[in-house]
């Protein structure tokens, strides 16, 4: 089986319990389907994270958060580059924002995108789609879908 990288646009790594679905559900799940998982999360080095937040109030510590804030978005630009296509998680009652800009750059590059939404409240602006339209106009039209279980997420990658 070949194997495809797929870059995990998600703001699930700002908690301990989506870090967790992402560990211990989403990628265990995935991995024996061929699909190897760019966390954004996982590129971030922790030792520079403490640093900057052990670090006193002042000018030095926003110019440092400002520095690292640069390198980060640097990073999930270049790993969005390099994998194949990307995941999208779209729980909330709004898509993160951080998300939302990921799918756009990824839409812009030609990748495709299949969006995960296991949360069941509305999230749109009409009964005509699942999540802001705009959002969905780029996954659907990057030849992705949006599916509400994570077993159905090995599937939508492999239609063509």
């Amino acid at each position: 089986m070949t194997s495809r990288t797929i870059y995990l646009a998600n703001p699930l790594g700002f908690s301990e319990a989506g870090a967790r679905f992402i560990r211990e559900v989403l990628a265990p799940q995935l991995a024996p389907r061929g699909l190897d998982i760019v966390n954004p999360f996982d590129l971030v080095d922790p030792d520079k994270v403490n640093a900057l937040s052990g670090m006193a109030a002042g000018p030095e510590r926003v110019a440092a958060w400002r520095a690292l804030n640069m390198d980060i978005g640097q990073g999930n630009i270049a790993a969005i580059d390099r994998c194949e296509a990307m995941l999208a998680v779209l729980d909330g009652v709004d898509v993160d924002s951080g998300t939302a800009s990921e799918i756009g750059y990824a839409f812009a590059k030609g990748k495709r995108i299949v969006g995960y939404r296991g949360d069941f409240r509305s999230a749109a602006e009409n009964e005509g789609c699942v999540v802001n339209l705009q959002v969905e106009y780029f996954i659907r039209a990057s030849g992705g879908t949006i599916v509400a279980k994570v077993d159905a997420i090995a599937d939508a990658f492999a239609i063509s």
